[in-house]
Formats: C-alpha cells, sequence, structure tokens
C-alpha cells in the first residue's frame, strides 16, 4: 500500500531502512522460545548495528537500549554521509521472543539531524490513537471520558472500542477504570510501540493504547503515529527522586508537562519495523530451507506514504526452493 508524493522518493531512501529491521529480526528471530532474553536482544542489536553500519549516514543514537554498548545512546553508526537522529529499539519485546510469544518487532526512527529529542531513560504515562480519533484525547481528563470521545469520534458506543493496556501490577487501577468506562481491554505482555500503531491501523480493532511504558517507546511510537496521522500524548512517570534529577539533567523542569506528537517527533520521520514473532500488525520470521521471510512496514512522512514489505533472503547462491507469494 502506498501514497506517493511526486518528486520525493528521488531523494529519499526511506524504504532501503526496511534491510535494517529485517537483519536485526532475522537475527532475533533465531531465538523463538529459547528461554533467553539476553542472548535474543544481543543478536538483534549486533545485526541492527551491522546493517546501519552499511548505510551512508553519519547516524547518532539519540534513543537507544539501555545499558547496551553496541547501540548506546550518543553513539554513531553508519558509513559516513548525511547526519540523522535514530531512536532504536532492536528487539521490542525480548521476553516475547524468549517465550515464544506474540508480537515482537524489530524497530527503528529516523529523523534529521538534532530533531529527535533526548529522553532520561524512564517511565512516561502515555495515550495513543488513530487519525479518526486525533484531536479528541486529553491525557489530563478522567479515562472515561476519553474513552467516551473516541466512541463518539468512532460513531461507536463505548463497550465497542477496545484498548490496549501492558499488563502489568502498575496499571491495575487503569484496568478498573477502562472496565467502569466499558470499553473492551486487551492484556499484552510486551510491545507498547506495536499497540499505539495498531490503533492507527483499521482491520485490527485497536482504538485506544493506554498506560505507562518507556521513554524511548514514546519516541518511536510518536514518530510512527506521526505517518500514520495518528496522536500521542505522554508525560513522565518518574518513580524516584533520582530520576526526577535525571531528568532535570536533561533540561526536563516540569513533570506534569503533557507531551504532544508535535515534540516527541518533529518535522520529517521514517520508520521502520520487522515482525520477529507473528502479531496483529505483521507476521514474524520465517525460516525455510535455505532462505527466510520476512513481513516489514515502512513509513515516510516526506515521502507520503505507508508500505508493506514482503522480504524473502537467502542464505546461499545455490537455491533449493521457488519463491512463494505472500500468504
Amino acid at each position: 500500500m502506498a501514497v506517493r508524493a511526486i518528486g520525493a522518493e528521488e531523494t529519499c531512501q526511506c524504504v532501503t531502512y526496511a534491510a535494517v529491521t529485517e537483519r536485526a529480526a532475522l537475527a532475533g528471530g533465531r531465538w523463538l522460545g529459547r528461554g533467553d532474553e539476553e542472548g535474543a536482544a544481543e543478536a538483534a542489536t549486533s545485526g541492527l548495528r551491522a546493517a546501519l553500519d552499511l548505510r551512508p549516514i553519519e547516524g547518532r543514537v539519540v534513543v537507544g537500549p539501555e545499558d547496551d554498548g553496541v547501540l548506546s545512546v550518543g553513539s554513531f553508526v553508519g558509513a559516513g554521509g548525511e547526519p540523522v537522529d535514530l531512536a532504536v529499539d532492536p528487539l521490542g519485546g525480548p521476553g516475547v521472543v524468549a517465550r515464544g510469544g506474540y508480537g515482537a518487532m524489530a524497530m527503528i526512527a529516523i529523523g534529521g539531524d538534532d530533531t529527535l529529542p533526548r529522553l532520561p531513560q524512564m517511565y512516561m504515562r502515555k495515550m495513543a490513537v488513530g487519525p479518526v480519533a486525533k484531536g479528541r484525547i486529553d491525557l489530563a481528563r478522567p479515562i472515561a471520558d476519553n474513552v467516551e470521545a473516541i466512541a463518539d469520534a468512532l460513531g461507536r458506543r463505548a463497550n465497542d472500542v477496545t484498548a490496549i493496556v501492558l499488563e502489568r501490577p502498575r496499571h491495575h487501577d487503569l484496568v478498573e477504570e477502562l472496565r467502569a468506562s466499558g470499553a473492551r481491554i486487551k492484556l499484552i505482555q510486551d510491545g507498547d510501540v506495536t499497540a499505539a500503531i495498531t490503533c492507527a491501523i483499521r482491520g485490527t480493532n485497536d482504538h485506544l493504547a493506554v498506560g505507562i511504558g518507556g521513554a524511548r517507546q514514546a519516541v518511536i511510537a510518536a514518530a510512527a503515529l506521526r505517518c500514520l496521522g495518528g496522536e500521542l500524548q505522554a508525560q513522565f512517570w518518574p518513580v524516584s527522586r533520582t530520576e526526577i534529577a535525571q531528568a532535570r539533567d536533561y533540561g526536563f523542569e516540569e513533570m506534569e508537562k503533557v507531551f504532544t506528537i508535535e515534540e516527541l517527533a518533529p518535522r520529517d520521520v521514517i520508520v521502520a519495523a520487522t515482525g520477529v514473532s507473528n502479531g496483529d500488525l505483521l507476521r514474524g520470521v520465517r525460516y525455510l530451507a535455505d532462505s527466510a521471510r520476512t513481513h516489514s512496514l515502512v513509513l515516510c512522512t516526506r515521502c507520503n506514504w505507508v508500505r508493506f514489505v514482503d522480504g524473502t533472503h537467502f542464505f546461499g547462491r545455490e537455491r533449493r526452493e521457488e519463491i512463494r507469494l505472500l500468504g
């Protein structure tokens, strides 16, 4: 699926970023169900870094995995060229992969030089919707009011709205409020970025992603929703005085400030994601006799398109099987 902006693609190489997340997914997917979160994360991270180092960019990682030396915040990647900011999540859901679960993805967001925000490694309270409900949500309002506003925008009743929430003890009160609002609830183990994206894609039957998750994921989700025409609001959720001090070191004085999508993903952005395990949005990596098949999503504000990319990756020059149609 593509919506074409005339002339934009001649200078934009957004689709080629699928190769970056594909390489991470191919590496991380080998660890599906093996019970080793660290091994899966390390494999995906190494794959993403190796692919980035082949790109004609001078990329600076501004959002990355915690305590990671390969793609640590502030590190530079690429073969040299256009300066860009990178927000990377080589394996969104390492626990999902370790358990052999559902919906893990490799993701990356790319912005212009010095455009993506530098956020501290801490929690943020977030709310995301698709384009139909854009402008109708308010993180400061009770969750029941937001559910009613989303239902009204969609022309539905409140009990026809599906909200996605990470299954965590910290969300106990949120879940009870959602139940009282009448909304349907889908509890997930990991993958709040995936949840935000699915809310902006028709056919998933998901309408609201809400809850407390990482600041890193907020930037990538905001970039994706900017491409899809959706909306995301986020607010710091510190759990200690140390985190408040850390946020202030980054220049953020007001913990109550609600960030908009324009602040989290300003200007033109590219987002690429590849499924590692099967999910509502993307199929996971399928390993065949001498090849593997990937399913990716590429979003670009500059080219004004959304592309689903089906790729077959051969492991050798001598091929023993045919290309298969998507299905």
